[in-house]
């Protein structure tokens, strides 16, 4: 499969999952197909690539000329300037971030806290993990009190 298919393909299926997950009710079969379904499977697909990749397996394509490793900024660079290795980055982002959405949905649930609320911090994760999850870190500890 080309590289960007396989690119667009993991976008699809995150941003569907996202929808979900954001926009209609959560029940628990429905978080577990998510999580099985959604981040689990981008989980799945980086784990074949990644095994393929250390193993020779999967040729990540060309790139600038130098090994691609993660061991050196310059190491992931040359990694990240090839399109398999891009590639290979985007669905690891892709899973964690959804997981980390996910346990935010849950969380969020538990405490009662709006789904108005939840929305742009989800949103921020699905965007710019690392964001989302600090807001959420710093929201939580605002519902915390309030029980």
């Amino acid at each position: 499969m080309p590289w960007d298919t396989l690119f667009s393909a993991a976008n699809i299926y995150a941003a569907i999952a996202w929808v979900i997950l954001i926009l209609l009710p959560r029940w628990e079969w429905s978080m577990r197909a998510l999580l099985v379904g959604g981040a689990g499977l981008l989980s799945l697909a980086y784990a074949f690539l990644i095994i393929g990749f250390w193993t020779g397996g999967i040729d990540i394509g060309p790139g600038n000329g130098e090994e691609g490793n993660f061991s050196s900024v310059a190491g992931v660079q040359a990694l990240f300037a090839k399109d398999g290795g891009l590639v290979l980055g985007w669905v690891h982002y892709l899973a964690f971030d959804l997981f980390v959405g996910l346990w935010i949905a849950r969380e969020a649930d538990e405490r009662g806290v709006s789904r108005f609320i939840q929305a742009p911090i989800l949103l921020a994760t699905f965007l710019a993990g690392p964001l989302g999850l600090t807001f959420w870190l710093i929201a939580r500890e605002t519902f915390a009190k309030e029980k």
